[in-house]
């Protein structure tokens, strides 16, 4: 596969993955606001640009200041609507290894993007945020009834895993202080998708201990820390076939995955901040390493001449 493919692919599936996530995000945020009044927006607002990574603005937040900045805005470079922009332009870039469902859904995806805004704008935000998770629910589901289980599939994959993995990390740390079965720990499970699930597994049970496990160990949900990481390690294992040793980006997800494979429950606590912000540093280099080890080519070197330099 062309280094270019691969990567627009796996960009796609970071970039669909993160105006997933981020729609689910400020659509929980929202409803947190609107349904008690005894919660603070600009520090409710303030917290979920910590867990994005934006830089808040001065003045006092509230809900649609923040729905236009990250929902809407173009200044910073990560809203959802530059988000689903440049999975549109990956895709676009890379028709030959996309199927055409993936395309046309991307592409009515980004075209109704300025009707789903104005409709936002009149009946409020939520409409908005359910549009982006519906057509990301699609676009998945598209991929992976499409594409054949090749190299391109991988990549894609790939690219999903990570960032599925980061922000999932990245509500943890947004949350790290909280105190045991306060109610941001209901909106950390609903903004991972992850409430009704949990509330399966530990009978209604809710404490802030059992969340941070579900979400950094548990082997079966697939938004989990552990999950995505076993995902991502698997794709890349299976990109280096034949095998030609562990590449880098292998290595520090197998340390990472194995760390909290054989991490004890109770020990989660201790630290939490340190370890979720080691987790977010991984993400970051597993990135690097993979673009370095299949998107970045080995710059061009000239030819010397044997003899000219034998005449030197």
């Amino acid at each position: 596969m062309l280094a270019r493919n691969a990567e627009s692919l796996y960009w796609i599936g970071r970039y669909v993955e993160r105006a997933d996530d981020t729609a689910r995000l400020l659509d929980v945020a929202v409803h947190r606001l609107l349904a008690d009044a005894t919660v603070d927006p600009d520090h409710t607002c303030r917290i979920l640009l910590r867990v994005l990574g934006i830089e808040p603005p001065h003045g006092e937040l509230d809900i649609w200041s923040v729905t236009e900045l990250v929902a809407f805005g173009s200044a910073h470079g990560g809203s959802i609507v530059d988000s689903i922009a440049k999975a549109r332009e990956n895709a676009r870039g890379a028709r030959e290894v996309t199927s055409c469902e993936m395309w046309e859904c991307l592409n009515a995806t980004y075209n109704g993007l300025a009707a789903a805004e104005r409709t936002a704008r009149t009946l409020g935000p939520h409409q908005f945020f359910r549009y982006i998770e519906d057509r990301a629910a699609m676009f998945a589901g598209l991929a992976d009834s499409t594409l054949s289980r090749d190299d391109g599939y991988r990549f894609l994959l790939l690219g999903r895993a990570i960032e599925r993995a980061d922000m999932t990390v990245r509500l943890l740390l947004s949350q790290s202080g909280d105190r045991s079965g306060a109610p941001a720990w209901v909106s950390v499970l609903r903004s991972a998708g992850a409430h009704d699930t949990y509330l399966r597994t530990h009978r209604g049970l809710l404490d802030a201990a059992r969340v941070i496990e579900f979400l950094l160990l548990d082997r079966l949900f697939p938004r989990s820390v552990f999950h995505s990481f076993a995902v991502a390690e698997t794709c890349l294992t299976e990109l280096a076939q034949p095998p030609s040793g562990r590449h880098e980006a292998q290595r520090l997800l197998g340390r990472a995955r194995s760390d909290l494979e054989f991490l004890p429950p109770e020990a989660l606590s201790d630290q939490l901040p340190d370890r979720l912000a080691a987790l977010q540093r991984t993400c970051r280099e597993v990135g690097a390493a993979i673009a370095r080890q299949y998107f970045h080519a080995a710059p061009w070197v000239a030819w010397t001449d044997l003899r000219a330099g034998a005449a030197l």
